[in-house]
């Protein structure tokens, strides 16, 4: 599997970190020894859905509000959404393409055959790309996933490692009512399987426009290679 060059969205999460509160919520956690002392569970497989984007927009960055050099943002929830990507040792994966994709405030995916693509958020991206760092950790800048019809909110997860088959997953929001009746997530039966898939989205307290954080870690079951 040839993957792209995304060494410039690496750099973009250091500015990220350094300018986003949320981003620096987690770097203490990250970087402490001996913070996984167990095996963890590896994260559920979920499927990809029919909604991966057919045509990729011109702009794959991990900005899901800002395309281009556009002016104008995508409109919904701001959302800082961190994480690291591990393996089942709780060691970092580095150097893996995390793709994240999700419908827009109206409910509208970057699809040709989305249901009410007539009412697609043109200014929101849609679709992003990061490269995780040496440490597993990933950064993207998007919208708090809402609702539409048949599915709870969630957003959707590929990590691709080089020599490895490429694994899908869906976040969704703790607590979202729902979680309960979401075919997708109540197919994974296993109580602590679905817990993993969740994620909790917090108001920022110093944010002055309501921005939200979110961390979502992803555990593989691989070994990273060298």
């Amino acid at each position: 599997m040839s993957l792209p060059d995304l060494t410039t969205g690496r750099r973009e999460f250091l500015k990220a970190a350094t300018g986003a509160s949320a981003a620096g919520l987690w770097l203490g956690f990250w970087n402490t020894p001996g913070a996984f002392a167990e095996e963890l569970s590896r994260t559920p497989h979920q499927t990809e859905g029919p909604f991966y984007p057919d045509h990729l927009p011109l702009d794959t960055d991990n900005d899901l509000l800002v395309i281009n050099d556009e002016t104008t943002p995508g409109v919904g929830e701001i959302t800082h959404l961190t994480g690291r990507i591990l393996d089942a040792k709780g060691d970092p994966v580095k150097n893996a393409v995390v793709e994240i994709w999700q419908c827009d405030n109206n409910g509208a995916y970057l699809h040709s055959k989305s249901g009410n693509g007539e009412k697609r958020d043109g200014h929101f991206q849609g679709f992003g790309r990061f490269l995780s760092s040496r440490q597993g950790e990933y950064y993207f800048r998007t919208i708090k996933p809402v609702p539409y019809p048949g599915r709870t909110p969630h957003i959707h997860f590929a990590v691709k490692v080089r020599g490895r088959d490429k694994f899908t997953t869906q976040c969704y929001i703790q607590g979202h009512p729902g979680n309960e009746k979401d075919g997708v997530l109540q197919g994974v039966k296993d109580p602590a399987g679905r817990n993993a898939l969740m994620a909790t989205f917090q108001a920022i307290p110093e944010s002055k426009t309501g921005e939200l954080a979110a961390r979502f870690d992803i555990v593989l079951g691989l070994t990273p290679e060298a």
